[in-house]
Formats: structure tokens, sequence, C-alpha cells
């Protein structure tokens, strides 16, 4: 049961719980965080931006580039476990805020990875600025989770998660703009064209998202957000968070969810760009990727009423049901019908990433924490899946065509297919 109180943690003793009829207001807490699922949702999709223009800079394979997400997600992997202790330790609100600072710092690190135009320095910002964004999403998800009733957690979080969608809509939109549009068309790219690449563009849009983030930690440090606690351990209770099944099966659907959106979203641009599908320019086809991430938005903002009246589990199993199908029909089609299905994904993908979570640390109180940990490390997916889906690609005549894509979408269909049954049996929980 977690105990809520507007005062400051002291020691380690639990905080007292509200008095019995207190209703208190958690809008504004709820509004402040929704400014940083925004910004972690902006950060995060302009790798789908990255990935190409990268892959132009440096010549790169579809495995290669693939790296970008490998370093990006593989941050949650390491540093996950450890942000959740910091968080443990530190409180959310000032969780939130090293989480932003250090996100500040690997935005910064870009000028000089682009100045120096080495793939290597590339991922090591990428690393420290995913390693911010790590302590953001530990602190985040699990506040938003249990600050209020249990059975609207779903709903609660989708509203947050909704803004996330809103930044991941309006990134690949400025990220074509200001990054893309510099970048030739990739399948006559010649040397001296790489050579000559503006790399102004990527280092300013990075330095300006850094600034923003040194503000926002500036004026959350400002604000009072309610004080969350929980009970302490019975006497002789060893339980850890890594007992229960439902969390255990929850970090695979958290894993396998991460590791298909991102698959899917990072290899737009390159899918669009056959002609056998839609023969689009890199920036053309950057732009459409917005509705793919916009998807995500509408479907979550619906969501939030959905979950409401519906069984989370149940409308989980469904979209991700319909994910599968939608990239079927992609796959066996071309032009119009093979675009827009595999963008329509992404209106599936919307309230994933909520209701997992909240299946996952449904009913572990005081393993919160440690458990919000545990599945800000299964988001490692993203790093795992997106380079075996470039193996795949480069592994079927050479890597170019249209058809060395579609076969690679097998693998985003088996993560789905996971969490389909994840949401009919695989959240019950167990006593």
């Amino acid at each position: 049961m977690a105990l809520i109180t507007s005062q400051p943690r002291s020691g380690s003793a639990p905080a007292p719980a509200e008095a019995p009829g207190a209703s208190p207001s958690y809008t504004s807490a709820l509004a402040s965080l929704t400014v940083l699922f925004f910004m972690m949702g902006f950060i995060t999709c302009l790798n789908d931006i990255l990935i190409p223009y990268l892959k132009g800079l440096f010549t790169l394979s579809y495995a290669k580039v693939n790296l970008v997400n490998f370093c990006f997600f593989g941050a949650y992997f390491v540093m996950g476990v450890p942000a959740g202790q910091v968080v443990k330790r530190l409180g959310y609100k000032k969780g939130m805020l090293l989480g932003f600072l250090i996100a500040a710092v690997g935005c910064f690190l870009f000028y000089p990875a682009a100045e120096s135009r080495t793939f290597e320095l590339f991922l090591g910002a990428l690393f420290v600025l995913a390693t911010g964004i790590v302590t953001l999403q530990v602190a985040g998800n699990p506040y938003v989770s249990i600050l209020g009733p249990p059975e609207t957690a779903s709903s609660r979080l989708t509203l947050t998660q909704a803004f996330n969608s809103l930044a991941t809509f309006i990134a690949p939109i400025l990220g074509s703009w200001l990054i893309l549009s510099h970048l030739p068309d990739l399948k006559t790219l010649t040397p001296a064209q790489t050579a000559n690449l503006d790399v102004t563009a990527v280092q300013n849009l990075y330095l300006g998202i850094g600034v923003v983030l040194v503000l926002i930690s500036l004026v959350l440090s400002f604000l009072k957000l309610p004080h969350i606690a929980h009970e302490p351990a019975p006497a002789g209770d060893t339980t850890k968070a890594w007992h229960y099944r439902h969390l255990l099966l929850g970090l695979v659907g958290i894993f396998c969810y991460v590791g298909a959106e991102v698959a899917i979203g990072s290899h737009i641009v390159s899918y669009l760009g056959q002609s056998e599908v839609m023969n689009m320019a890199a920036r053309d086809a950057g732009v459409q990727v917005a509705f793919y991430w916009g998807g995500a938005m509408v479907g979550r903002f619906l969501g939030i009423g959905v979950l409401r009246n519906f069984k989370p589990g149940r409308v989980l199993a469904f979209n991700a049901l319909v994910s599968i199908l939608l990239v079927l029909i992609s796959v066996n089609t071309t032009g119009v019908v093979a675009m827009w299905s595999l963008l329509a994904v992404g209106l599936m993908n919307s309230i994933m990433f909520p209701v997992i979570f909240t299946l996952a640390v449904a009913g572990l109180g005081r393993h919160t924490e440690d458990a919000s940990g545990l599945l800000s490390a299964a988001i490692v997916g993203g790093a795992i899946i997106p380079p075996l889906f470039g193996l795949i690609a480069d592994s079927q005549s050479g890597g170019g065509g249209v058809h060395a894509l579609r076969l690679a979408f097998v693998l985003p269909m088996l993560c789905y297919a996971y969490i389909v049954w994840y949401g009919l049996r695989g959240s019950r929980r167990q006593a």
C-alpha cells in the first residue's frame, strides 16, 4: 500500500498516511509529469531520424547503423537497475531532476561527436543521453501508476504517455526538416557528398534540447510534488520484486513491445524508400514516420476512456493481434496499402507500454521502485530486436531490397504474438 504525504522524506521512516476521508489533488503533479514524458518521447523518437542520417554520413549497413538503437536502449539494460536504486534512495522528484541533467549532458556531447565526424562518439553521447532517459523512466512511470487509485492506474499512465506520443509525432517532422533535408537521396549518395554533409543541424538541434532539459530541471526543482512512501515489510517477509510471476513475464512483454516498436519505427524511412513500396526520398519518408508515432498519440488519448471500461489485459491482447494482421497486410502488398497498414501499427502500439507496465507492477507495494528498475532494464529490447532485424535484412540479397526488409518483419510479429499471450494469461497475478 502506498502512503502519500506532501512532506519531504525524513530518514528511512515511512511517511504518515493521509487522514481518513482526505482527497489529495494530484492534478499539478500529473501536469508536471506530462512535460517529463513529452521530452522523453521527443528525444527517443529523434533516433528514427538520426539513423538514416548516420547511415548516409558514415555509409553504414542496416546492422551497423542499428548500433544507435543498441547503445541507446542498451543503457536501459545497464543502468535500469542502478537507476532504480538511485530513485529508491533519492525519491521520485530528485530522481527526475538527476535524469534531466544527465540527459542534458548527453545532448551537449553531440556537438563534439558531430564536429569530429566520429561514429563511436555519437554512440557514446547516445549512451549518456539514454542514461538520463532511463532515470526519468524509472522515476516517472511508477510515480504516475501509484499517484491515485489502483483501478485507474493503466488509464492514468496512458494519459501521461499520450503526451509522450505527442512528442513522437512532432519529432520526426521537426527532425526531417532540420536534419534529413540536408541529406541527399541515400540511393545515389556519393563519397564526395558524404564528406561534405552538413553537421551543424544535428549540433544545433541537440544543443537546443540540452538547454531545454536544464531549464525544465530548474523549474521542477521549485515544484512541490506529493511524496509517496510504502509501508515497511512485515516481520519475516523476505520477498523480492523478482519473486512475482506476473512481473517476470511483464519484463519479457516490455522487451518484446519496445523491440517491435523500435524495429518498425527505425526502418520506416528505408522501407518507404523502396521502389516497390513508395519510392520516397529520405526527407519525405521521415515526415511519414510522424504518422506512425502520431497513431500512438491518438490511440493513447482514446485509450484513456477504453481502459476505464474494458479489462486492460484484453485490450492489450486485441491491439497486439491487430498489429500482427497489419504487418502481414503491409509485407504482402505494395504502394499506399503497404505504407498505411504499417504506419497504422503505431495506433495499435499506443496502450501497450502503459498497460504492460501497470499490469506488471500491480500489487507490488514496497517493491514498486525495484520493479520499475527491472522493467526499465527490459527496454533493452530496443537494443536487441532492431539489430537482429537489420541482420535479417542484410542477409537477404545484400540487404538492399524490399524483400529483405519484408522478411525481417517476421521478428516484430513474433514479439506481438507474445504480448497477445501476456495480456490474456501471463499478466494474471498469483498468490
